[in-house]
């Protein structure tokens, strides 16, 4: 099973005002474990990022000047995610600006739909976790996922944290041992261990009559409410 985990930043909050792409970010599982196979680019929008959203993800206008457009990486994006399923957090928004980006292009290639299912990480969590806070923060916190690191907002940095928590939030790994090392525990554990026949005896100490005439008492206590007491000698 192949998943693309997902991630966008933009110039803007809706591309129905023009606002564009200026970072993909993609992080690929193959059931569920993570393969250092990424798709990672910085755009260049060929328009202004509202002060915003550069607070958001702290990417500027001079930085981008020479990125590539979203034109000159579509066919390899594309290839990345073709045939996946895309996990992304609030799926409405990245789909909403990527199709969009699709709508732009000289060439038509369709809709994200066309190649992938989705997968949306936040209208999972709203069912699993009804009433709570259900932001990439919140479940990092809620599944104690380390995201100190993240102090702005970015594509690939954002797309590799909603992977551990999605692996999390969908039921963690697919098996206890997939894990070599804990196959290898588990292996052990099942191993007859005996004990050296010359080690020392082990110390036996006795009840005092005091202790005995105690514990009599209360085995009695215990037939006389229960009408039967399977410790009673």
């Amino acid at each position: 099973m192949r998943q693309v985990v997902l991630d966008t930043e933009t110039t803007g909050l809706n591309p129905e005002e023009g606002h564009r792409i200026i970072e993909i970010g993609c992080v690929e599982l193959l059931n569920r474990r993570l393969t250092d196979n990424n798709f990672h680019v910085y755009l260049n929008p060929d328009r202004h990022i509202d002060d915003g959203a550069i607070e958001v993800h702290g990417i500027s206008n001079e930085f981008l000047l020479d990125k590539p457009r979203f034109a000159d990486v579509v066919e390899d994006f594309i290839a990345f995610i073709d045939g996946a399923e895309l996990i992304i957090h609030n799926a409405p928004f990245d789909v909403g600006f990527l199709n969009h980006e699709f709508s732009l292009l000289d060439k038509p290639v369709g809709k994200i739909e066309d190649y992938s299912r989705i997968f949306d990480t936040l209208i999972y969590a709203r069912k699993k976790h009804p009433g709570q806070r259900n932001s990439l923060d919140a479940l990092c916190k809620r599944y104690i996922i380390d995201n100190s690191h993240r102090e702005l907002h970015g594509a690939l940095l954002d797309a590799e944290i909603l992977a551990d928590v999605y692996l999390l939030l969908t039921g963690g790994q697919s098996s206890l041992l997939d894990d070599e090392g804990l196959q290898r525990d588990a292996a052990q554990s099942r191993e007859i261990r005996r004990l050296p026949t010359n080690r020392a005896r082990l110390p036996v100490i006795a009840c005092s009559d005091e202790e005995l005439h105690s514990h009599r008492q209360r085995l009695q206590a215990i037939e006389k409410v229960s009408g039967n007491c399977l410790w009673k000698d």
